[in-house]
Formats: C-alpha cells, structure tokens, sequence
C-alpha cells in the first residue's frame, strides 16, 4: 500500500462510484478498478460494497479513508515543508558568535524573523579558531570571528576595523591624551582571551614587537566578569572598541593607545565550495545589504 493507492481509494470513497473517481483522477476506469481489487487483495478485508447505484465504504473502508486523508495531509505538509525549507523560508540557522564580535547581530537577526518568521536559531559562542573548527565540522554553518584567521576554507565577509583602548578603574597621572606600550608594560593585565588564541596571541605578540613582556596577571574569556574585575581594580586590560559600546560604564577609564595603526578587525565566514543551506544564503544576503548600505552613508 502506497500514497498513490490511498489517493485512488479517497477519489473513490468520496466520489462514490469508479466512474466519477477515474474522471477526478484523470484516469481509464479498469486500472482503477484494478488497484482497488488489490489494496482489498493486500488488506484481506473488502473495502467497500457495491451497489448497483455505487459504492458505500463498509466499517474498514471507512477506517482506511480516515487514516488515508490523514495521511495524505500529512503528506501535503511534508512536501510543503521540505521546499519552503529548500527556499530559505523554514529550517534552522546555526551561527556560531565571537564573544568580541556579535554587535551587529541582534539588529540583524530581528531583521531576518520578519522576513523569515518560520525559521529557528542555534547561537554558539566560541572562541574564533573553535568557531572556525566547527565550521569546518559543519556543527555550524556561518561564524563571526576576529581575525587574523587562515581563510583558505573560508569565503569571508569582513565587518569592520576597530582600534584598540586601554581600561582601566583608577585615572592615570602623568598621561598626555593616550596611554604608550611602555606604560602599558608596568601594569598588571587581565586578557580576554586564553593562552595561545585569539586576543590573547595578538596582546603578548604587540607587546613583544614594542620589546615589551605582557605583565599578564589574570585570563578571562567571560568578557562580563573582566570588566567587573577591571571595575574593582583587579587589573587593567586592552579591549576592542566593540566591547566598551557593549559594556559602557561609569567605573571605568579608557585610553587611546598611542598606535593608530594597531587595530583589530572581525569579519563573517561560511566553508568555501560547500553546501550552504538556503537560510544561510539569505542571511549572507541580508548581511551584504546592510553592509553596502552603511558604506552609502
């Protein structure tokens, strides 16, 4: 028994009569006969009685055309559901979020729910080389990240460019208008980031290249709890612009860096030559347009 079978046996329970059905079905009347001789054949019961005005269903006819309608609008459903998701207007959208780099997103995701209202979310936050690892693995398909990253099995949007400040809770004496690496160098830091990855690498490797050691006092990738901890006087760390338009506070000091050219920049990544859902595209999409209409202004 298959759907073909029970959308011949529907045609002809509600037609009443083969005639009528095989018109509906666009059809010969024999075959149709046919198959209804063998879906009683395969069920062992009779399906209907026949009369010479037509057809009645007995009790099992009327037991399979309620599960047949069932069935087929389960179907129906199915079908519909599998191409609006080939479209991009159902299905799940699975991003994976630097914790220094998801400033955009919100704004862009309530834009996308009202152009894509039946379609979920999975938010991953993860360092950017695990975000890149997952991307790869296909756990997720498009990843903010803060660069510099190996981009060889990336496309890549990049987002933006933005310098670095030093924070810290107590005003510092003795400062012109931005603080320099060496006076960076005297103070205990607390980094944003883990040994070896991301903010981490880029603080010690800037430090180093001013002859400089990072007088690391304290990690912390809970960007949160960092700026607690630089509130109280824990310590002193050197942020992106992004993080203090996220956190701003008045318990804090922030200083220029007297190095305009140490920036840092973040950018949007999805693996090269493979498949891409269609919500994803659309989100590329939607995220190319704000882009170019931010580069209008």
């Amino acid at each position: 028994m298959d759907m073909k079978q029970l959308r011949y046996f529907i045609a002809i329970a509600e037609e009443k009569q083969i005639s009528g059905a095989a018109k509906r079905l666009h059809m010969a009347q024999p075959p149709l006969s046919q198959q209804l001789k063998h879906l009683e054949e395969e069920l062992g019961v009779p399906l209907v009685i026949r009369h010479a005005r037509g057809l009645e269903l007995t009790e099992a006819g009327q037991v399979l055309y309620k599960h047949a309608l069932n069935m087929e609008k389960c179907m129906d459903h199915t079908r519909r559901e599998v191409k609006e998701t080939g479209k991009g207007l159902r299905g799940r959208l699975t991003v994976g979020v630097n914790t220094l780099s998801s400033e955009e997103l919100p704004k862009l995701l309530l834009q996308f729910k009202a152009r894509y209202p039946d379609i979920t979310y999975k938010i991953q936050q993860n360092e950017s080389a695990q975000l890149c690892k997952l991307v790869k693995e296909r756990t997720i398909e498009l990843a903010i990240i803060r660069f510099p990253i190996d981009l060889s099995d990336f496309s890549y949007l990049h987002m933006k460019t933005e310098p670095f400040y030093f924070v810290t809770s107590q005003a510092l004496t003795g400062l012109s208008d931005k603080i320099t690496y060496q006076q960076i160098g005297r103070l205990p830091l607390i980094i944003p980031s883990t040994d070896g990855l991301g903010l981490h690498q880029m603080i010690v490797d800037q430090l180093s290249r001013s002859g400089l050691e990072a007088n690391i006092l304290c990690e912390c990738s809970d960007i949160a709890m960092l700026m607690e901890l630089v509130a109280t006087g824990f310590g002193s760390a050197i942020l992106p612009e992004v993080v203090l338009r996220l956190h701003q506070r008045n318990d804090i000091h922030i200083y220029p860096i007297a190095d305009s050219a140490w920036t840092t920049s973040s950018g949007f990544i999805w693996l090269k030559d493979h498949y891409l859902s269609q919500g994803a595209k659309h989100f590329i999409e939607l995220w190319r347009e704000d882009k170019e209409k931010k580069e209008m202004i």
